[in-house]
């Protein structure tokens, strides 16, 4: 029985984060370790609603309200099996992930206020479930888990991101010799040199690379299928194969200049970082020291750019976002469940310094007379979509200069790469994506997609969620008698959408 007066007694309250200018001088993670006593007290705040939001608009269907009680009455060895009932991948999700649980918790709704992507008076989901996992890390519940047979038949995933790690785990623990193929040099997709590790440190990816190995998982890296290695010969090789290739293809900017020295996709910069705090390069060739940057974007992406760019020791940080300053609050007659609210949304990066401009558009870069970028004309602009279209309209006489030495473009992705494997088995991407039918199959016989390949960039946990769903396609169509989990459809939309 939950505390019915819990959320009466305990307001939510987020773990401290690491003072600034001690952060910014490493790239450890920004919270500090959960006290447990807090954690329960935040807990003990979960009403075991009688219809649960929170695990409603998760694709990933955890069940919240059990492991929320479980924590709140110190039953921490049977959260984490709860937790990890639904999610491979829990300290990922409770880092990563925007929460759309914490968006639909009950106490949330009427109540929203922008706190790092989350709502004051939410539950604090992320963060319970991130610690849930960490403890049962540092008391040794994480275990591998092998098969206790073999089924004797052979599966390819080609990638190593959530998706191609959640499904290489699912079918792996139901028998199945399963090999990953990744490209880069280590194992994790964007987990490993995408997300910096301010946000998540790569010992909790290497962390599960053992655990999977252990379990039976085999990890080929340096590997770029359809390079390295023909689809043929992977075919010939395998029974069957997901493709689990993310959605990597920046979107690049249209304006004037964008072909400057200095101007870059936010992922170029990004994965160099990251390699310099891996120890994997000596150095980074987009350098943000000294320079003055501009980060072209508003969401995770840009602050991602915001907090490697204070790091690297630029000289100014200028954020600058096509939509005016979203409000503070939630407006519940414009954006009522189950829809995504439209908050200021203030992350860790940017209590570390530099400038957040709304409702600005480029005009032009300019550069120096060896074609590098030195500054960008900027202007002032509405947008509208009363049509259903995004019309982005300037205002007149607002267009002015300002510095950039280095201009970093964190606008979002148009879906998967055109690799060669794709032209090998003769897929088309369908709107930047690889379609598939109902069992997660595409047009080639035995060759499945899941993840941002198959939806687009999106969260974590709908990566988690369709690497389950698409393992327990494979499984089936290898014969399996047992049913794995699979949470969400091949055409599942998310339950909180925008208006």
């Amino acid at each position: 029985m939950p505390d019915p007066n819990g959320f009466l007694r305990h307001r939510r309250d987020l773990p401290p984060r690491r003072p600034v200018p001690i952060r910014l001088m490493d790239y450890r993670e920004v919270y500090e370790t959960g006290d447990e006593s807090r954690l329960r007290d935040q807990a003990s705040r979960c009403m075991d609603c009688g219809i649960p939001f929170c695990h409603q608009a998760c694709p990933l269907g955890n069940k919240i309200p059990e492991w929320n009680d479980l924590v709140r009455t110190g039953a921490w060895r049977e959260a984490s099996r709860q937790l990890h009932a639904t999610n491979n991948f829990p300290e990922f999700t409770g880092r990563l992930c925007p929460a759309p649980c914490e968006a639909s918790c009950v106490l949330s709704i009427g109540t929203e206020t922008a706190e790092y992507g989350a709502d004051v008076g939410a539950v604090t989901i992320k963060q319970i479930e991130s610690d849930i996992a960490d403890r049962a890390f540092a008391d040794e519940e994480v275990v591998p888990i092998p098969a206790t047979s073999s089924t004797g038949r052979s599966v390819g995933v080609v990638g190593s991101g959530p998706a191609g790690l959640a499904a290489a785990q699912q079918l792996a623990r139901a028998g199945h010799w399963v090999t990953v193929y990744e490209r880069d040099d280590a194992v994790g997709g964007l987990l490993r040199y995408g997300i910096p590790d301010f946000k998540l440190e790569k010992h909790r990816v290497d962390r599960r690379v053992e655990q999977l190995t252990a379990e039976g998982v085999t990890f080929v890296t340096d590997c770029e299928v359809g390079v390295t290695i023909s689809m043929e010969r992977l075919q010939a090789r395998h029974d069957a194969i997901l493709l689990a290739t993310g959605a990597l293809e920046g979107r690049n900017s249209d304006a004037p200049g964008n072909r400057l020295r200095g101007v870059h996709l936010a992922m170029e910069h990004l994965v160099e970082a990251n390699r310099v705090v891996a120890g994997r390069a000596p150095f980074s060739t987009i350098d943000a020291a000294d320079r003055h940057v501009v980060i072209i974007g508003g969401g995770d992406t840009a602050a991602d750019c915001l907090g490697v760019a204070h790091r690297q020791g630029a000289a100014s940080v200028t954020q600058l976002d096509l939509y005016p300053q979203p409000p503070d609050e939630r407006d519940v007659r414009r954006d009522p469940w189950p829809t995504w609210p439209t908050l200021l949304r203030n992350y860790p990066a940017h209590e570390e310094g530099g400038e957040r401009v709304f409702a600005v558009a480029t005009a032009e870069f300019v550069g120096d007379d060896e074609g590098r970028v030195r500054r960008m004309r900027i202007g002032e602009v509405t947008v509208d979509k009363s049509n259903g279209r995004r019309d982005i309209v300037p205002v007149p006489g607002t267009e002015r200069e300002i510095p950039a030495d280095l201009v970093l473009l964190a606008i979002g992705f148009t879906g998967t790469e055109d690799q060669p494997l794709l032209h090998q088995l003769g897929l088309t991407r369908e709107r930047g994506v690889i379609g598939c039918g109902s069992d997660w199959q595409t047009d080639v016989p035995g060759v499945f997609v899941a993840g941002d390949a198959h939806r687009g960039a999106s969260l974590i946990v709908w990566a988690i969620a369709e690497g389950r769903s698409a393992a327990a396609a494979i499984h089936r169509y290898l014969g399996g008698e047992v049913d794995l989990p699979s949470p969400v459809a091949f055409d599942s939309a998310p339950l909180a959408v925008p208006y």
